[in-house]
Order: C-alpha cells, then sequence, then structure tokens
C-alpha cells in the first residue's frame, strides 16, 4: 500500500516551526490568504503571556480560516506540554461537526518540534490525522549574520581558561534541532541580503544537519499554499529518526535544562512618537540582549493599534487592525530573553522611552 493511499480519509497537518522571528506567523497569513478554498484550522503555541500571534492572524480577514478555527495554546512550551494541552485540544477539533480541510501548528520558536511530531502517533490522534509535513523557517539575514555561526577562533582563544566552552550553546542546539525535524526549510528574509549571502547561509544550515530536506528562498514569508501543503510525507512515522539533542542528553542520562528563557509583558501607556519610540527601543534591545520583542502599542488619535515586532535590531511596525468598540487602548509588549535577564532593568528602560 503507498503512503498516499495509508494516509487517505486523514486530516493533514503541517507543522510550522523556526527560531525567534524567522517569519512564521507572517507565512502563515499569507497562506491563510491564499489558501485556494481549504478551511484551515490553527494552533498556536505562543511563548509569553500576551497572545500576540493568535491576534494578529485573526485580524487578517482570510474566509479560509474563521476566529473560531484559531485556537491559541498559552500554558508553557509546546514540546513541555503535549500531553495535558496539545493532545486535549487535538481531540476537541477532531470532535467538531464542521472539520477543518488542513490544520496548520504554529510552534513557539522556542519548542523542539520532535516531541510535538511523536504526539501524532497518539492512538486517538493516528487514526484520524497525519503529520503532512514539518516545515522549518530559517532568519536568512540573522543567519548572514554569523547569528548561529561557531566562532572557532573566539572558541579556540578562550578555551584554555575554560574548559566548558567546548559545547554548542542552548540557541545553537534549538536551531539544529528544528532544522533536523524538517521536511521542508524555507530560507525566509532573503531580500535582506546578496547572492553570496544566500549562498553562504544554505551552506551553513545544511553543514548543521545530516538529512538534505528540500529547501527554498523566500521574501516576507511568501510561500505558495500548494508548496507548503500537501508533502504527504507522514512525519510520525520518520521523527524517531530525527532526534533532538534533548532527545539523545535524556538516552544517554544526562539532565537538560528547559529553562533557558524567559518572557514577560511590559504595559506602557500611549506612544505618542511611535518613529521615535521604536528607533530608542533599539538601544534598549541591544543593551539587554534581548531576543524578540512583540506586542501592540496605542498611539492617540490613530483609530488602529499599532504592531510591533523586533528581531535584534530589526524592527517591523505597522498598524493592523481597528481597536474593537469597548477594548481597552494600551501598549502591551512581550519581551523574551535569555533567563538571567534583568527583567526590571528591561522594564525601567522600556518605561523611560514613553
Amino acid at each position: 500500500m503507498t503512503r498516499a493511499k495509508a494516509q487517505q480519509g486523514k486530516i493533514p497537518a503541517t507543522v510550522i516551526t523556526g527560531f525567534l522571528g524567522a517569519g512564521k506567523t507572517t507565512m502563515i497569513r499569507n497562506l491563510l490568504q491564499n489558501a485556494d478554498g481549504k478551511r484551515i484550522a490553527l494552533i498556536i503555541n505562543e511563548f509569553g503571556d500576551l497572545g500576540v500571534d493568535g491576534d494578529v492572524l485573526k485580524g487578517c480577514g482570510a474566509e479560509a480560516c474563521s476566529e473560531e478555527d484559531i485556537i491559541e495554546l498559552t500554558n508553557g512550551c509546546i514540546c513541555c506540554t503535549v500531553a495535558d494541552d496539545f493532545i486535549p485540544t487535538m481531540t476537541k477539533l477532531l470532535e467538531r461537526e464542521n472539520r477543518p480541510d488542513h490544520i496548520v501548528i504554529e510552534t513557539s520558536g522556542l519548542a523542539l518540534p520532535q516531541p510535538l511530531v511523536a504526539a501524532f502517533n497518539w492512538p486517538d490522534i493516528r487514526s484520524e490525522v497525519t503529520v503532512d509535513g514539518v516545515v522549518t523557517v530559517v532568519d536568512s539575514a540573522a543567519v548572514a549574520a554569523g547569528r548561529f555561526a561557531d566562532d572557532h577562533d573566539k572558541v579556540d582563544a578562550l578555551r584554555a581558561n575554560d574548559d566548558n566552552l567546548d559545547h554548542e550553546s542552548p540557541l545553537e542546539e534549538l536551531f539544529e534541532d528544528q532544522l533536523t525535524a524538517a521536511d521542508l526549510i524555507v530560507l525566509n528574509k532573503t531580500d535582506l541580503i546578496d547572492v553570496d549571502g544566500v549562498k553562504a547561509v544554505r551552506e551553513e544550515v545544511a553543514s548543521r544537519i545530516r538529512r538534505r530536506p528540500a529547501m527554498i528562498e523566500a521574501r516576507n514569508g511568501e510561500v505558495a499554499a500548494a508548496i507548503l501543503l500537501g508533502l504527504g510525507v507522514g512525519t510520525e512515522d520518520e521523527i524517531a529518526n530525527r532526534k533532538s539533542h534533548h532527545e539523545m542528553e535524556h538516552e544517554a542520562g544526562e539532565e537538560h535544562d528547559h529553562d533557558e528563557f524567559e518572557s514577560f509583558v511590559v504595559e506602557v501607556g500611549a506612544i505618542t512618537d511611535p518613529a521615535g519610540f521604536v528607533e530608542r527601543l533599539k538601544s534598549v534591545i541591544a543593551e539587554h540582549d534581548i531576543l524578540r520583542l512583540k506586542g501592540f502599542a496605542d498611539v492617540p488619535g490613530k483609530p488602529m493599534r499599532l504592531l510591533i515586532q523586533a528581531v535584534g535590531s530589526r524592527i517591523d511596525q505597522y498598524y493592523d487592525r481597528t481597536w474593537a468598540p469597548g477594548e481597552t487602548r494600551g501598549t502591551r509588549l512581550v519581551v523574551i530573553g535569555l533567563h538571567d535577564m534583568d527583567e526590571a532593568a528591561v522594564r525601567a528602560a522600556i518605561a523611560a522611552l514613553v
């Protein structure tokens, strides 16, 4: 029996993963607006207390996905809450009378895809759903800037004084785990680098994994639905051969720290000078080594919310939708960084910008 026949009748699910700020939400937004008539259910695993990605997608106005089809999991990183959070959510989705044609799952930028994909082997889910494919989105500009490249000279210079430096950082491990799980790798934001830069990114990404999944280039998350959906892989049958660093360490009896990252929400007043606020925010991000910042701002005199999304010093901003009647206007930003980030200092620094 062919795989296609074996999976016939099951709802296909696409898992979209990728590091912080790679452009997953933008790509999904584009997908929903060009879904070719498919009814798509979205499961979003936001990291932090403010469901920004869900709000962005709910405001996109796509017929393919109504508000009731967007489900947010905000109780923690999905790779750690599969049994308690994800499986019950999937069960409820499958019990609906009007079931979706396709399920798209956006993992947190901090999630390991492997445990999530393995959860599709749960009996009640396996009989109803198959993993059409895992799509890993890469921030090409960040990789080209060396964010995940090993600095051999620096490591060699410091190793003599500290033997503990002879290992990869958690961020590099996470990046590699997301690539290892992929059936399709999308090199996003290629418009921000030149041809040689794209070539270097391809080589860097390929060097991080043993497998050779398909790799495509994209700008602004613009990838056709026909490319993202319909891969037909059945990745739940393959995922045991795509182990993450965490799984390999666990098998070796090593301990693993799940608390490398932390997030918190900063609420401040109205932003009277959004351009100035965003420009000054860059220095705060750099000074405190903030990995990701995203949220909404209230700009007096403007009927719409200002969406702010930052990855390093790059900050995107645009007015996404009108404030709803009765909705409390305000500025709420999720800050994501390493566990030793000085939360009080970051809060004070952002408050001082207003």
